[in-house]
């Protein structure tokens, strides 16, 4: 064995000694930097850095009381909309030193409270994703550990959501604009607090422009959802289309070339989260995008601002702005 290959570990009293400090302020500078003067913290991780300290993640636990875990729930992953989301908050909590805990419930919105429990013993807070549990149910979840919810809102529980009614409002403005004055929604699940907003929005925005809106579903959010709703909303005669999301968009779109119906010659079709199948489909999908990648990284900077600071970060709210992507699938209404 060559032994010039073997390297002590460097410990936290090597950093200490090479910057002139306690151990303790190392652990404080590197775990809690806010409790050291910039300087003094400045030198300390620059001295770190130069002698290629690596933390105990363990030992540092048991200084901190902190696990260096993030839970992260989401209720499908097959749906393209969540991957990106995740991939937001891994990149943001990689930044801030933290693993991330992944679980899918599988749409199963019983199964969810059971999985957030030992979840929530691994981790030093939670990021919910579109939860479909019930109110009750998430407050008792409150009383276990720091959670932030992303595409929900309950109460003062931190939050990161889309703009939905000026989402709603660019989708309808866009219909009027051609000439649709009888518009179907396909909504998805009833439990899901981002369709009801979606309703509510979308009525308080037909209200104030003289449309006629047809509702319809509930629907599983993904494509046999939309293929199981598309005879309803041939049926409905109407000229224009809002689907809950993309995949319930697609499978309305597989049946309608299926029945004969042109797109968007006969009815104009319009999504919601701008997956990448959304363009890649004939006629490209016309949807709202949704800043999915954004709202995981801005999801992490919440649940990371209520660790430190939960006096402040409760009842924080962050509405991420939409966009409209005007594609194929949409024009004239047919007269």
């Amino acid at each position: 064995m060559d032994f010039r290959l073997a390297r002590m570990a460097v410990t936290i009293k090597d950093v200490a000694r090479a910057a002139g400090v306690s151990a303790s302020t190392v652990t404080r500078a590197l775990s809690n930097p806010e409790m050291v003067n910039p300087a003094t913290r400045d030198r300390v991780r620059q001295t770190a850095a130069a002698l290629g300290y690596q933390p105990n993640r363990a030992a540092r636990g048991l200084i901190t009381g902190r696990t260096g875990n993030l839970g992260l729930l989401v209720p499908d992953l097959a749906n393209p909309f969540f991957p990106s989301i995740v991939k937001g908050v891994q990149a943001r909590a990689h930044e801030a030193d933290y693993a991330v805990f992944l679980v899918d419930t599988d749409e199963d919105a019983t199964a969810e409270a059971g999985l957030v429990s030992k979840l929530s013993k691994q981790v030093d807070g939670l990021i919910l994703c579109s939860p479909r549990m019930a109110e009750e149910e998430l407050r008792a979840i409150l009383a276990e550990t720091p959670v932030v919810l992303i595409n929900r809102r309950v109460g003062r529980v931190p939050s990161v959501t889309p703009a939905f009614t000026d989402a709603m409002r660019q989708a309808v403005s866009h219909l009027t604009a051609l000439g649709h004055r009888r518009i179907a929604y396909v909504a998805g699940p009833r439990s899901s607090w981002a369709n009801r907003e979606r309703v509510r929005s979308l009525r308080a925005v037909v209200g104030q422009g003289g449309v006629e809106l047809v509702e319809i579903g509930n629907v599983i959010p993904q494509f046999p959802g939309g293929v199981a709703a598309a005879d309803q909303v041939l049926a409905a005669d109407v000229t224009a289309v809002i689907a809950y999301n993309d995949l319930v968009a697609l499978g309305l779109l597989h049946r309608f070339a299926a029945r004969g119906v042109a797109v968007p010659a006969d009815i104009s079709l319009l999504g919601f989260d701008d997956i990448a199948l959304a363009e890649m489909v004939h006629p490209s999908l016309t949807t709202v995008a949704l800043p999915k990648e954004q709202a995981g990284r801005a999801g992490v900077d919440l649940l990371l601002q209520l660790l430190e600071q939960p006096d402040r970060a409760g009842g924080v709210r962050r509405e991420l702005p939409t966009q409209l992507m005007v594609r194929g699938s949409t024009g004239p209404a047919r007269t």
